[in-house]
Formats: structure tokens, C-alpha cells, sequence
């Protein structure tokens, strides 16, 4: 099959159709529902998220193409079905992201970052509104998101609505009581592991709401950290190679001495 005649979207679509025709199509294509896509897609986002922070364009490019593969491989399930296209998803976005930027689009003058901010969120809970007659404020939050994204989305739609405090001092010293309770837990001389767990989900639950405060995206701060600290101990463990070491072998001292020596080289 040739689609060097075809654009690069219409080229992906005309694979994906051939992929899923059940004359001669792949037979782990065809087995696929929306379903069990699911882990495949949120892997695909990982993997995006990952090449993005190597910083490497190539492979940026390639990440982003199974991401969509996944979009287009929903789409022709969709169609089989007689649902929708990937055409009118492609439309209902543009429709969507026309609607919420009146500011470029339409007639609005609203222009700071707040303004532009607090206008979305507007426009956000109109359409919820339309959609559901449900009061809560937490509607629509699927109910599988990573904990940080699931703890980031709460926080902001009951700040939406006024529960949240108007400066970060009470958001650090949150933190502070939250550790203090954590540390009374473990004094206690019959631990409850369930009760340590939910302190210690308090102690998250208040660093991600920090995080929102001082407009740092928690999961990117987080990851950024893994990949430092990855990168360090990598380090840590080249130099002891070099001396036919072992981290193991060494006393925590010991090992602590050369990660303050990674640090400075960082």
C-alpha cells in the first residue's frame, strides 16, 4: 500500500483503515476496542512526556506520532461503530478552543494572564453546567487520573468557587502541621500503618496544593527531580566503577560524601 500520494494526516487514516479492514488487516489490530487501548494510550503520553524532557527533536516526533496513532486508532473505532469521525473530532476541538478564547476569536479585551485564566474557567464551568445538572463542583474529574493531576484538578475547582486561601503563607504552614501529624504517627508505639498512609496522603495532598500556589505544574516538578536524581546516583555509581566499587559496599557516610561531590560537578 502506497500513501506517498496522500497528506500526512490523510496518509494515517488510509493505514489505520487498512490496519482495521477485516479482509486481510492485522489481527491484533482488529482484536482492539476502546477499551483495551487505554494502558497504550497512557503509556504513549508518558513516552511523550519523557522525550520531551530528553530534549531530543527525533525522537519528539516519533513519540508524538504513536499519540496520535492512538487519537486516529479511537476514531476509526468510533466510525465502525457510527459514532463519530476523526474529522468531527478534529472539528468539535477547533469549535472548542474557538469558544474559549473569545479574547483572540471574539470580542473580548480581556488580555492579562489572570483575566485570560479566570475567563477560561468561566467558560469551562458554563459547559459543564450545560452538559450535567449534577451540583457538584467536582463533576466531569474522571476518577482514574494520576493522583497528582486528580489532587491538582480538586483543588482547582474548589478554588474556583472560593475554598481556598488567598496567599501561600497558610499553604506552607498547612504543610508544616501536616508533617507534624505524620511524625506523631510514627512516635506512637503501636503503629497504624492505615493511619500513617493517610497522614502521609496529607502531607502530598499539601505539597501539590504549594505547588499550585506558586504556579509550578507538580508533576513536571516531580519528574524533573526523578530524572536528577537518576542522573546523579548514575554518576555516583560510574565513579565507584571506577575503583571497582559497589554502592552496597560503601557506608551511607561514604556514599553520601560522593553524591555531595555529584552535586557540585551538576
Amino acid at each position: 500500500m502506497s500513501t506517498s500520494n496522500f497528506s500526512g494526516t490523510h496518509a494515517l487514516l488510509k493505514v489505520m483503515e487498512r490496519l482495521r479492514d477485516p479482509n486481510g488487516g492485522c489481527p491484533w489490530d482488529l482484536k482492539q476496542t476502546m477499551a483495551s487501548l487505554i494502558p497504550y494510550t497512557i503509556e504513549e503520553a508518558y513516552e511523550v512526556a519523557a522525550a520531551i524532557t530528553e530534549g531530543k527533536p527525533d525522537e519528539i516526533k516519533d513519540e508524538l506520532g504513536d499519540l496520535l496513532f492512538q487519537v486516529v486508532f479511537y476514531g476509526q473505532l468510533a466510525a465502525e461503530q457510527q459514532q463519530f469521525t476523526f474529522d468531527q473530532i478534529a472539528q468539535h476541538t477547533a469549535d472548542k478552543l474557538i469558544r474559549r478564547h473569545p479574547h483572540v476569536f471574539g470580542s473580548s479585551t480581556t488580555q492579562s494572564d489572570e483575566e485570560i485564566k479566570a475567563q477560561w474557567e468561566q467558560i469551562k464551568a458554563e459547559e459543564r453546567a450545560e452538559k450535567d445538572a449534577s451540583d457538584s463542583v467536582f463533576h466531569g474529574i474522571p476518577n482514574n487520573l494520576p493522583s497528582i493531576l486528580m489532587a491538582q484538578k480538586l483543588q482547582k475547582r474548589a478554588a474556583n468557587v472560593g475554598f481556598d486561601w488567598p496567599n501561600i503563607a497558610p499553604v506552607i504552614a498547612k504543610i508544616h502541621e501536616e508533617i507534624e501529624e505524620v511524625e506523631e504517627e510514627l512516635a506512637k508505639s503501636e503503629r497504624d500503618q492505615a493511619a500513617l498512609e493517610a497522614e502521609i496522603g496529607d502531607v502530598l495532598f499539601a505539597v501539590v496544593n504549594l505547588a499550585r500556589h506558586a504556579q509550578v505544574n507538580p508533576e513536571h516538578a516531580l519528574r524533573r527531580t526523578n530524572v536528577k536524581f537518576k542522573q546523579r546516583f548514575q554518576a555516583i555509581e560510574k565513579r565507584l566503577a571506577e575503583n571497582d566499587q559497589q554502592p552496597e559496599q560503601l557506608s551511607l557516610d561514604e556514599l553520601e560524601a560522593h553524591w555531595q561531590a555529584v552535586k557540585v560537578e551538576d
